[in-house]
């Protein structure tokens, strides 16, 4: 029952569209023709008796409110704007700590968080030297402009563990030969200095298949 009605319904739409098209050729061949007055069926194609041009297009019944779908997306500028301004990045967090939260906290509070080999690390003590090197990246960076990287320090303390007061400072790291840029990044907290400063150069074995393609020359 339902086909036989849709297919119905489909045979309407398709014989008013014929009607259109119709009409607006013979518009388009006269232009001084009266489309009101060539709205007789006579002067169009043959159509089915019962269906007239004054009558509305019947179509079959939908669940879907398109001007309520419509109305629901539309926002204004103003509103897009302020979507686009609450959409935010995703952020940095250390062990469900943020950044912002993880630069105020506390030594004790730092302590809780990392892992076991730093904690106990931390409990025992920290020497002189690495708080002596905190003391020097804390002068770099107060010394440093707004918008500028603070100094360069070198140390060759590879087993300094990143705390997030280090963060933002650029560190020397000595390899075993020479000393190696490491800007201190959030995503380094907890790790050791040396972790960013091999002490090998990465072999790359690319120039094997060259050395293949080459031919020997003998000498004479």
């Amino acid at each position: 029952m339902a086909q036989a009605v849709a297919a119905g319904w489909w045979s309407t739409l398709r014989n008013h569209t014929l009607q259109l098209f119709s009409l607006a050729k013979l518009v388009r061949d006269d232009p001084d023709l009266d489309p009101i007055a060539c709205a007789d069926q006579r002067a169009l194609p043959p159509i089915d008796a019962d269906i007239s041009l004054n009558l509305p297009i019947p179509l079959p019944p939908s669940t879907f409110d398109l001007t309520d779908k419509m109305a629901e997306e539309y926002t204004t500028g103003e509103e897009a704007a302020a979507k686009k301004a609450a959409r935010s990045f995703k952020k940095y967090t250390y062990r469900g700590v943020e950044l912002d939260q993880l630069l105020d906290l506390s030594n004790e509070n730092f302590i809780d968080i990392v892992h076991a080999r730093a904690r106990r690390r931390f409990q025992r003590g920290l020497k002189s030297r690495p708080m002596r090197l905190i003391n020097k990246l804390r002068k770099a960076k107060k010394e440093a402009g707004p918008n500028e990287k603070p100094a360069t320090v070198k140390t060759h303390l590879r087993d300094m563990i990143i705390i997030p007061e280090m963060i933002g400072s650029v560190v020397g790291v000595y390899n075993g030969k020479t000393f190696t840029t490491v800007d201190v990044k959030p995503e380094m907290t907890g790790h050791y200095l040396g972790e960013f400063s091999i002490t090998y150069k990465p072999v790359g074995h690319g120039r094997g298949a060259n050395m293949a393609n080459s031919r020997f020359v003998p000498l004479k």
